[in-house]
C-alpha cells in the first residue's frame, strides 16, 4: 500500500504556513477571547496541516477523508476570520491576507 510523505505536500506546507501565520495574528486579539473565539481559530488553523499529516499514513481512501476535513476546517477558519474582521480584531488587510 502506496503512503504520502506528508512533508514532501505542498498543501500541508501551505497549511504549516496558515497556521503559523494565524497564530502570530492571533497574539493581538484581546484577552478575553482568550478561550473562544482565538481558540477555535487556533484549533481549526492547526487542524488542517494536522489532518493532511494523519491521513498521509492511511490508505487512499482514508486519505480523501482526511484531506476533506482539512478542507472543512480551511472554510470554518475563513468563516471565524470574517466574525473577528466585524468585531475589529482584525483589519481588512490582515483578513485579505489570510483568506485568498
Amino acid at each position: 500500500m502506496k503512503r504520502h510523505n506528508y512533508k514532501n505536500l505542498k498543501i500541508w506546507s501551505l497549511g504549516l504556513e496558515i497556521a503559523n501565520d494565524i497564530s502570530d495574528l492571533l497574539l493581538n486579539f484581546p484577552i478575553h477571547e482568550r478561550y473562544d473565539l482565538s481558540s477555535q481559530i487556533s484549533r481549526c488553523s492547526v487542524s488542517m496541516p494536522s489532518n493532511i499529516a494523519e491521513g498521509s499514513s492511511r490508505t487512499d481512501k482514508s486519505f480523501k477523508y482526511f484531506i476533506n476535513v482539512a478542507l472543512s476546517a480551511s472554510f470554518e477558519l475563513g468563516t471565524q476570520l470574517l466574525l473577528a474582521k466585524h468585531r475589529n480584531y482584525i483589519n481588512s488587510e490582515n483578513l485579505n491576507l489570510k483568506i485568498k
